[in-house]
């Protein structure tokens, strides 16, 4: 979500299980590159999956599942259908071990399965049995949960017993269609939407585990708000009360109609922008845009869906996909890029090798498509220091973050392999130093909507968890 615009939903908070590795020391351009998280040698076989978890190497993970016992592996590819969305799979690899890793005693293990399970129940908008999950982990796990942990459940624990009782949201399929998009006065993606049959223009933001609406929104078109509200502070930062309602019919681009979706009100003052004299209406999180399906940014403003489906199961859908594949991990969108040739001034380099990069070849990024700013990390400029040698040091505030200004360079152009395309990025601050957030420390670099609005055209296709981007 928008780390530069409020703490939407701890957009900087680490996932659930990670933990921050130590800090090394400030490494001078030219002095080599970061041993990856989990791939040293002397640690134990579950302890090195762990560590790759928390580094987001899913594809190591699954390529060493073979070699598992039956259960240790069914627990790691349970965590890996949740990575991957694959729902269904990923309820039914880990609810049979609940009680067994519970009386086990094992809490890692036990606070990523109770993670992953009501993450998995809260996508498939099954609203009851995820205000169970999650409070069920706060009270079996709440004394050992770290504060980044705490902050990162809060708005889930707090507001999914307001809609426990609510209807599933249902889709009415339709035809693929283009939609106009524009850009708000934050920077940041609008669609238009029909609150019923008020027209609106809501916030595009994929990473937003709910969707929200003000209250003056709310009562224009009738909606029943509830009079029961939670006090949260993960949306602005600072305490607010956020009620419930339900949105009988719901209208994407006037094509898309969602029937009985939950959202959640705030009060119009907590989601102002005085600077820019700009009212959120409303916000489209992930339960709205699973239901798209497939969407298309393009360049000239234009977004288009291909509307949710199942994808056939009998086989005739195994051919390699395009793009690069992307992860739900917490609260992040990760997406797998290719290393690209190394990043230097100059032409668009020619396309990568097709297929997905090599496993010990990915980098890890997140998207953030509800954020202003993009910038690489100390783990992007570990492997590339040598061509900052003959750059001015400068600073770059961390959006999101409480720290100060920051030790960078900036990269003329950082050419990342997506798939089987090598797109180009221009004028990208790196960080030299790790910031002590595994949420930003773990990745590559966290690229924002600045960064997108430099592709031709970009994709998120949820039905097959594939990223793919066009560059000039």
């Amino acid at each position: 979500m928008g780390c530069t615009v409020v703490l939407l939903f701890l957009c900087a908070v680490a996932p659930g299980f990670a933990q921050s590795a130590p800090a090394p020391a400030v490494q001078q351009p030219g002095q080599g590159a970061q041993v990856h998280t989990g791939t040293s040698s002397g640690l134990s076989g579950e302890t090195r999956l762990d560590n790759l978890l928390a580094d987001h190497q899913f594809a190591m993970i699954a390529a060493q599942l073979g070699k598992l016992p039956p259960a240790e592996a069914q627990f790691y590819r349970g965590i890996l259908a949740n990575r991957s969305n694959d729902l269904k799979q990923s309820i039914a690899l880990l609810e049979p071990l609940l009680n067994q890793v519970t009386a086990s005693g094992d809490v890692p293990h036990e606070k990523l399965l109770r993670e992953a399970l009501a993450q998995d129940y809260l996508r498939e908008g099954d609203w009851s049995k995820a205000a169970a999950a999650y409070a069920a982990l706060e009270t079996k796990l709440g004394a050992k949960l770290t504060p980044d942990e705490q902050e990162q459940i809060e708005m889930p624990l707090k507001l999914l017993p307001l809609a426990a009782g609510n209807p599933p949201m249902t889709v009415e399929p339709c035809d693929p269609f283009s939609m106009q998009a524009s850009q708000d006065p934050l920077g940041l993606t609008d669609i238009p939407v029909f609150v019923d049959a008020d027209p609106k223009s809501w916030m595009l933001d994929p990473t937003a585990p709910f969707n929200l609406i003000d209250r003056s929104t709310a009562r224009e078109v009738g909606l029943k708000i509830s009079d029961q509200y939670a006090t949260i502070r993960t949306l602005t930062g600072k305490p607010i009360q956020v009620h419930m309602a339900v949105i009988p019919r719901f209208t994407i681009g006037g094509r898309l109609t969602l029937r009985n979706m939950t959202v959640f009100v705030y009060d119009d003052a907590d989601y102002f922008f005085p600077h820019a004299q700009y009212q959120v209406e409303g916000v489209l999180g992930y339960p709205a845009l699973a239901a798209l399906g497939s969407l298309t940014v393009n360049e000239d403003s234009t977004i288009d869906v291909e509307p949710s489906k199942e994808l056939p199961s009998d086989g005739r859908d195994q051919q390699p996909k395009a793009g690069a594949p992307f992860y739900l991990d917490g609260d992040q969108i990760v997406v797998a890029l290719g290393s690209g040739p190394a990043a230097a001034p100059g032409p668009p380099q020619g396309p990568a090798a097709s297929g997905d990069a090599a496993a010990d070849d990915q980098r890890m990024f997140a998207v953030d498509a509800g954020g202003q700013q993009t910038y690489l990390t100390s783990r992007y400029f570990d492997e590339h220091a040598a061509q900052f040698n003959n750059q001015k040091l400068g600073q770059f505030t961390v959006p999101g973050q409480s720290l100060g200004p920051q030790p960078a360079y900036t990269a003329l152009t950082v050419p990342l392999a997506v798939g089987g395309n090598t797109i180009q990025l221009h004028y990208v601050p790196v960080l030299i130093e790790p910031l002590g957030s595994a949420a930003i420390d773990d990745v590559y670099g966290v690229l924002g909507v600045d960064a997108l609005g430099q592709l031709r055209s970009y994709t998120f296709d949820y039905r097959t968890m594939r990223f793919t981007a066009q560059s000039e």
